[in-house]
């Protein structure tokens, strides 16, 4: 338990170190508040002694000292506005700290998505992203804004009131700081707590939203195969975990208003029996008695919002340690100062000796091999999880290999910048992507500065101009993320499109047909046989008809090529090709 304790504490402080570092960029205005902070507790520290001073002005039924008094009153009433100006501008600068520190957080986390290597987003749930980079940062806000509206004005109150009160009265302020330390072993209690209660809860919390996101993107699935049921037990046990760490968090942070309200009333009784005695005994007259009741009362005040405060801060800081964990994360190797811009490429590809695996104790792609030449059209076949898409991914650089090496024009595409790379390829892959825009915009995503006829004729190569022209506002016609109300072959045929348009010197096809009718995959495959013309051409397929024209068909088992060939050749030997391509055609 020690030891959680303190390794929580190490990552508390690390976490504060990195929140304080965003904080330091608007330094001027954290000095204005902290000046304006100042200016208002003195001032609030003034008024109690301007009232002391007007009630021992009040002697007794006709000797009251009016003129005094009213001028009392005019001063008080000048110390009210010059407070409520200074916080109003005091709120306004911590407001502006705040939401410009995380619009930064949030820049930099954004930043850091595009950065980052595939290999952490395939290894973490979208949805826990999306809440980290959404309600953690927003909880982590509404825990700053709290701080600096709150703790700076809190902590000068007590420094405030404790140099006033030491200046009226040095036995009865020992009173009060005797009792004092009770407050701040309480808030101490609760605040080793509270933290690593308020971290499972926003990891709870990112679970959730994470299998939010993954069943209302899915529904149709959940349905289709009668889910319902144990998606809402799914669902229900992990809203179960959530509410118990929830009530824990809230529960240890609940009691630290009452605790600490306890002491102060504490420290109020005792202010107010001792002050009693001395003013009995003339130590003190009654207004300044009365002053310093109030000094009490508003020393004492600041540690529940300080103790408030520092509960909101353990949940924001939570917060703000798992974005910093994104933020933290070892971004993707940049390309080298000495890498090339691939140009005048001719479609020569060669892998040697590659090595490559997902996880280091799971054996993948090993000691794999290929020539392709200018044009060539090769074919990737083989079962599933043989490591076809693994390949394009490679060829792609999404990831690195582990040993070997790829070659395009015989330069190792690790010395070659990524932008060329991958300008150099065109991609249609079996899951579409299409963002929210127009039609026209999404087939031009690869070519902004196309012009219109370019793009309705690579519409109508895919075989798209004639679904197109029946929407309601053609290539204008507004679609949402991912597609919307379009049909799956018609997303893909948009996708087809967008490549059509681009025409790069090396395409890659992965089951790039798959969505669409066999009247149209026909046509496509004509289309694809005109634009792979000239140009490298990496086939993903499980239908074997569509690849019998491949000049080089490779056949996949456990990260190996089994078998190399052309159709006939592979069909001859009797092999594993064959056995699928039957199977493919039995009955």
């Amino acid at each position: 338990m020690a030891k959680t304790v303190k390794k929580a504490k190490s990552g508390q402080m690390e976490t504060l170190r990195q929140v304080l570092d965003y904080i330091r960029r608007y330094w001027l205005l954290v000095g204005l508040s902290l000046i304006l902070a100042a200016v208002t507790v003195i001032l609030t520290l003034y008024i109690p002694i301007l009232i002391g001073d007007a009630v021992d002005l009040l002697l007794g039924k006709g000797a009251v000292d009016f003129d005094d008094v009213f001028f009392i009153m005019k001063k008080i009433g000048i110390a009210v506005a010059v407070t409520a100006v200074s916080q109003w501008v005091m709120n306004t600068c911590n407001n502006h700290i705040t939401y410009h520190v995380v619009k930064d957080i949030r820049e930099d986390a954004f930043h850091k998505l595009e950065q980052l290597p595939l290999k952490y987003l395939d290894a973490h749930a979208y949805g826990d992203i999306v809440s980290r980079v959404i309600a953690d940062v927003d909880t982590f806000a509404d825990g700053l804004l709290m701080g600096f509206t709150q703790l700076f004005t809190g902590v000068l109150t007590i420094l405030g009131t404790l140099g006033f009160m030491l200046y009226t009265n040095v036995p009865i302020t020992l009173v009060v700081v005797c009792i004092t330390p009770v407050s701040f072993l309480v808030a101490k209690f609760i605040a080793t707590r509270t933290y690593t209660m308020f971290k499972e809860q926003s990891e709870t919390r990112g679970e959730q939203t994470s299998l939010i996101e993954e069943m209302i993107g899915n529904q149709k699935i959940v349905k289709t195969f009668s889910r319902e049921e144990a998606v809402k037990e799914q669902f229900g046990e992990i809203n179960g975990r959530l509410e118990k760490c929830s009530l824990k968090a809230i529960f240890f942070s609940s009691i630290t208003n009452p605790s600490t309200r306890f002491v102060n009333s504490l420290v109020y009784a005792g202010v107010g029996i001792f002050g009693a005695f001395v003013a009995i005994r003339g130590g003190i007259s009654v207004g300044r008695l009365s002053c310093f009741l109030s000094y009490a009362n508003q020393y004492t005040k600041p540690f529940n919002e300080i103790s408030g405060v520092i509960t909101e801060l353990q949940n924001a800081l939570a917060c703000a340690a798992r974005i910093f964990e994104l933020i933290d994360e070892e971004p993707q190797a940049p390309d080298s100062p000495e890498a090339r811009v691939l140009s005048d490429v001719r479609g020569n590809v060669r892998l040697e000796k590659v090595s490559f695996s997902y996880v280091p104790d799971r054996k993948l792609i090993e000691d794999f091999n290929l020539e392709v030449k200018p044009g060539q059209r090769v074919a990737i076949v083989g079962p599933t999880g043989c490591g076809k898409t693994t390949v394009i991914n490679l060829l792609m650089r999404f990831y690195d290999v582990d040993s070997g090496s790829i070659k395009v024009e015989d330069t190792d595409i690790r010395e070659i910048t990524r932008g060329s790379l991958r300008t150099s390829y065109g991609m249609v892959l079996q899951e579409t992507w299409l963002r929210a825009g127009t039609i026209r915009d999404n087939i031009k995503m690869g070519k902004p500065e196309a012009t219109d006829e370019e793009v309705i004729e690579a519409a109508k190569a895919s075989h798209a101009h004639s679904f197109i022209k029946r929407l309601p506002k053609g290539y204008d016609t507004m679609i949402s993320e991912d597609g919307g109300s379009l049909s799956q072959g018609q997303k893909q045929l948009l996708c087809i499109a967008r490549v059509m348009l681009c025409l790069p010197p090396m395409l890659i096809l992965d089951e790039a047909t798959s969505s669409i009718d066999t009247r149209t995959e026909i046509r496509i495959q004509k289309a694809f046989a005109r634009m792979m013309e000239g140009r490298t051409s990496f086939i993903v397929a499980h239908r074997l008809s569509t690849i019998q024209e491949a000049d080089i068909i490779l056949v996949m088992r456990d990260g190996n090529i089994i078998e190399q060939g052309n159709h006939e050749t592979l069909l001859q030997r009797k092999g594993f090709y064959a056995e699928l391509y039957y199977s493919q055609f039995a009955g």
